[in-house]
């Protein structure tokens, strides 16, 4: 199989895992006194949620 075929199986379990951790670290935002590791987090869940994405956009680039 290859790794084209198991991140297109993982999309789910990677948008939901990215949308959490991306909550996540909005509810730091309005909690912490210092903002940016929030923001930080916040940043890295929507990374790991549109992987996939990417993946699919420079697999496929000519």
């Amino acid at each position: 199989m290859s790794p084209q075929e198991l991140i297109e199986m993982s999309t789910f379990a990677f948008n939901l895992i990215g949308l959490v951790i991306c909550l996540i670290g909005l509810t730091l935002v309005q909690r912490m006194t210092q903002r940016w590791p929030g923001y930080a987090l916040a940043v890295a869940g929507f990374l790991i949620a549109a992987l996939p994405l990417f993946y699919k956009m420079l697999a496929t680039a000519p």
